[in-house]
């Protein structure tokens, strides 16, 4: 985590991980979202350092940040509720 803070912008080798994933997937989003994870942990961690001001061109905005946060936790708890229902079935 403090190297990809550390570089120029932050977080960027996480992005750029990212993309190469999603072309090498065929832009199968679901196959990277373990990288969507870690950008996200990056930022997060950025904006807990340097506070509501930080800025990084690879992080989205603070507020946009936690409301992504909070939709990609929401999916993966349906998800797992979804593969009960299906198991009880």
């Amino acid at each position: 985590m403090d190297e990809a803070l550390k570089t120029d912008p932050p977080c960027h080798p996480r992005a750029c991980a990212i993309q190469d994933c999603l072309q090498k997937s065929n832009y199968n989003e679901s196959r990277c979202a373990h990288l969507i994870d870690a950008l996200y942990d990056c930022c997060s961690e950025l904006y807990r350092r340097d506070g509501p001001g930080a800025n990084s061109t690879c992080c989205p905005k603070e507020s946009l940040l936690k409301l992504k946060i909070k939709q990609r936790a929401d999916e993966k708890g349906s998800r797992g509720a979804e593969v009960h229902q299906t198991r009880r079935r």
